[in-house]
């Protein structure tokens, strides 16, 4: 099922632009004009402004910032220290040693008294954006008894001082994209040396609040926010990156963890004590076998390379080796005279494969777009049970050289697509500043002792060679930023209220082991299980899920040692919608299951939980 290895000088290949400089999906925009108050841990209790509002018992100054699905949507922000844990290094109230933080908080129902702090992922996502683009959808699974608070973690989006490595876009745009670095042995030598001076850079730009951009200071954070809120527990929902954040708030601030949840959880064990996440990859062929297995069950008719061949194995082996030519043979794609250019093995097994599998809703446009590419549909010879018998005994080259190559250029290797991101910056800065980096990090100084490193990791996956890995572990390796916090994870953690775990069965980037690891690193806490694929269980749509997530929150009940749900339906290759109706129209549904249903469909769809090797 893996892409073939290469020898030598053509090792395995990877591809710095798609981390450092990468795309995020944008989550959406929040026109916000944050209202500054006062700095550390004290703010302005004067009377606001008339366009202003404030809430007893809370020190924030609201301002009216829209409303989502019949909602208020409030924005303020808070400010906060630049290290939270030693006082000393932040100099008089009036220093500039700090950050702002920006929030934004979906109102709950007219009866809600507590708020639910959430963090969509990244490092580097915005909580401000995602509750304005999804905040309803959350809201409508965790019930109307609590206002959602979406906050841009120091050094995010519209945090300030921002985390940036470059002294504008225009120079980000100039530089980020200088080094060669898609193979990773013959261009090793171009990454080694580009990432010394990238390095510098972050460095210099940062200055001194660069080396508290860090996930225990942003946890230190919260409890800022929740002091500016007037709570004295927290409530919390993490997502892929934010899963990380959330139990490095629970080990750190136990007392007060009265409810957190993370879904689709990393290894914060391995995060911040290891070089490499050995468990990153542990089921992302396992999902890429359960694509081919639900396109086969799906056939011709559901999925539109059913075609390529009658077993799910074989389908996943033959579409692997068509992708696998594209890498010394490109192909090139003419639109028009202001958009053609070339498709290859990076652009469509990293760019279109393997964030698909993290979002099964994705999965019959990513079918349809490699059927196209591979030409199936332009043999009409069929078997009796819907496969394209030509389509079978063809050869990959023979079907990449009647295929059109255009769809899949148009989503996953356009122009313009790897536009160098100051959100990449920010994921960057957090990752390494958080982990064993540099020299705390006891990597090898040469080029050839850290490809000794690297290439049994790039084997371990046939996923494992994305540059994703390469382009951050060259940086990871020389990076000088001090590492100024002292958190180290430990096992048997008493918090205020048992943590919820939850997991699809085959997650490609935040695999079910780590969330067992997590589990079992706080006493009480009990994972939930959603039978299927993809990255977080929001990715599926599952009733069964959402009211053991509702529950928990309102009542702290916890599932069952080895609790399992069903997703709902056929997320990969059926028509939900269709379904949901159907389900509606028999009366199968209540109206909250009903609002549940289309919440998370919707969920299903829009979402992306960012991580930085996404």
């Amino acid at each position: 099922m893996r892409p073939r290895q290469g020898q030598g000088g053509n090792g395995r290949r990877a591809c710095w632009r798609k981390v450092l400089a990468g795309s995020l999906l944008v989550l959406g925009c929040v026109l916000v004009a944050f209202q500054r108050i006062s700095r550390h841990r004290h703010y302005h209790t004067c009377t606001p402004p008339p366009h202003q509002r404030t809430y007893d018992g809370e020190s924030v100054s609201w301002t009216a910032c829209g409303s989502v699905a019949g909602r208020a949507l409030e924005c303020g922000s808070i400010d906060v220290p630049m290290d939270q844990f030693n006082a000393s290094n932040n100099g008089p109230p009036d220093s500039l040693r700090k950050f702002t933080i920006p929030l934004a908080r979906l109102r709950g129902g007219a009866h809600a008294t507590r708020n639910i702090l959430l963090n969509p992922g990244g490092p580097g996502a915005s909580g401000t954006q995602f509750v304005h683009r999804l905040g309803a959808q959350i809201g409508a699974i965790v019930g109307d008894g609590f206002h959602l608070v979406g906050f841009d973690p120091r050094g995010v989006n519209a945090s300030r001082p921002a985390a940036s490595c470059y002294a504008s876009d225009a120079d980000r745009q100039r530089l980020a994209g200088a080094v060669r670095a898609k193979r990773l042995v013959a261009d090793s030598g171009d990454l080694f040396a580009w990432a010394a001076g990238y390095v510098r850079a972050c460095a210099d730009e940062l200055g001194e609040h660069g080396a508290f951009l860090n996930t225990p200071q942003t946890a230190a954070d919260m409890n800022s926010i929740l002091d500016a809120l007037g709570q004295p527990d927290m409530y919390y929902l993490g997502f892929s990156y934010g899963t990380l954040l959330g139990q490095t708030y629970a080990a750190l601030f136990p007392g007060r963890a009265r409810r957190v949840a993370i879904d689709g959880v990393a290894n914060q064990f391995h995060w911040y004590g290891e070089q490499l996440d050995r468990d990153v990859m542990t089921d992302s062929e396992r999902a890429l076998a359960g694509f081919a297995d639900e396109c086969v069950k799906a056939g011709p008719g559901g999925c539109a390379l059913a075609g390529l061949a009658d077993t799910p194995a074989r389908l996943a082996d033959r579409l692997v080796a068509a992708i696998d030519r594209l890498r010394d043979d490109p192909l090139g794609v003419y639109v028009n005279s202001t958009l053609f250019g070339t498709l290859d093995y990076w652009d469509v097994w990293y760019g279109g494969v393997f964030p698909a599998l993290c979002k099964p809703a994705t999965w019959r446009a990513l079918a349809d777009s490699l059927a196209a590419l591979l030409g199936i549909g332009n043999h009409n010879n069929s078997s009796t049970s819907g496969v394209s018998t030509s389509s079978v005994s063809l050869s990959v080259s023979d079907m990449l050289d009647s295929g059109n190559a255009t769809a899949a250029f148009l989503s996953y290797g356009k122009p313009g697509t790897d536009r160098p991101s100051a959100k990449r910056d920010a994921e960057v800065v957090i990752t390494l500043n958080d982990g064993a980096s540099g020299a705390a990090g006891n990597w090898p100084r040469t080029r050839k002792g850290l490809l000794d490193i690297l290439e049994p990791y790039a084997d371990a996956s046939a996923f494992g060679a994305d540059g994703f890995a390469f382009a951050l572990y060259f940086a990871k390796q020389a990076w000088g930023v001090a590492r100024t916090h002292t958190y180290t994870p430990k096992r048997g953690v008493t918090t205020a209220h048992p943590l919820l775990v939850l997991s699809t069965t085959f997650d490609p980037v935040c695999p079910l082991v780590s969330a067992r690891s997590a589990r079992d690193a706080f006493v009480g806490a009990r994972l939930l299980e959603v039978k299927g694929y993809g990255h977080c269980t929001l990715s599926v749509p599952s009733l069964c899920m959402a009211r053991h997530v509702r529950r928990y929150f309102e009542e702290g009940v916890l599932p069952d040692d080895g609790a399992q749900c069903e997703a709902d339906g056929n997320p990969y290759f059926g028509n939900l919608e269709m379904e949901e109706e159907a389900a509606a129209a028999a009366g199968l549904l209540s109206d909250d299951d009903r609002r549940i249903r289309l919440a998370q469909l919707e969920l299903a769809r829009d979402v992306s939980f960012k991580t930085w090797w996404t």
